[in-house]
């Protein structure tokens, strides 16, 4: 039976089904997917246009049919379900000379593959076709979905490919509340091992332990000091007393 509709208001329908497997975990699959971004730099010949106050936003998408390139415009929703990783998408739309208007839904939905770290994605749409064009474009349009479907696969392996990096050690810095300590040689204390030498007459006061690093340094340097200077007076004096000695005995 011939169609009633005249040539201008011819319909065509364009079903897509299909499956797609991603080596990669659902997770990230869905970080893809659920971009428009993302999911546009996947598909050759489409651009992404601004968005607008209710969510949606503006794409445009150039198809060539045997000799015949198309570009169609169209308003874009995309409806998110993030837990149970499902979206749904619509658009409608028309070409550049607006002699051919359509409409497209499609559903997908993002699941565990058969092996672990791994996806499949299920797609599931239609585009309906009005106008002029109708007709040519859904006689090529097996091969021209199929084509698109291959490349779209690839780009989106490779977008969803994770490359492992090594995360770099951190360093441990102390932190400020941590002391800095040094080991300052200070005066021997004798042991039992060792005989116990008679203190000088002199009564020596211990001055405060000196704060911080520096100052310890300084307090063991002068005290360094201080032992050489006793150890040469009474080397002196010893001397002293031994002419005096040696005197007499003359």
């Amino acid at each position: 039976m011939p169609s009633c509709l005249p040539p201008s208001e011819v319909t065509a329908l364009i079903s897509i089904t299909d499956e797609i497997a991603v080596p990669s975990p659902p997770r990230r699959v869905w970080e893809v997917i659920s971009s428009p971004s993302d999911v546009v730099s996947c598909i050759s010949g489409a651009e992404l246009g601004p968005s607008h106050e209710d969510g949606s936003f503006d794409g445009t998408l150039a198809v060539r049919f045997g000799g015949l390139r198309v570009k169609f415009a169209a308003r874009i929703t995309l409806d998110l379900d993030e837990p149970a990783h499902e979206g749904t998408l619509a658009a409608r739309g028309a070409d550049g000379q607006g002699a051919t208007r359509f409409s497209a839904h499609a559903t997908f939905r993002v699941v565990e593959g058969e092996a672990p770290g791994t996806s499949r994605i299920h797609v599931d749409g239609e585009i309906k076709l009005n106008g002029k064009l109708a007709k040519l474009i859904e006689t090529g349009a097996t091969v021209v979905v199929s084509k698109m479907t291959k490349e779209f696969s690839d780009q989106l392996v490779q977008r969803c490919a994770e490359p492992v990096t090594p995360t770099p050690s951190e360093p441990v810095t102390p932190t400020p509340s941590e002391p800095v300590t040094a080991t300052i040689p200070g005066p021997r204390t004798a042991t039992s091992a060792e005989p116990v030498t008679a203190a000088s007459p002199e009564t020596v006061t211990a001055a405060p332990r000196p704060a911080g690093l520096l100052g310890r340094l300084r307090a063991w340097w002068s005290g360094l000091r201080s032992r050489r200077h006793g150890q040469a007076t009474r080397r002196s004096t010893n001397k002293s007393g031994e002419a005096l000695g040696q005197g007499g005995r003359r």
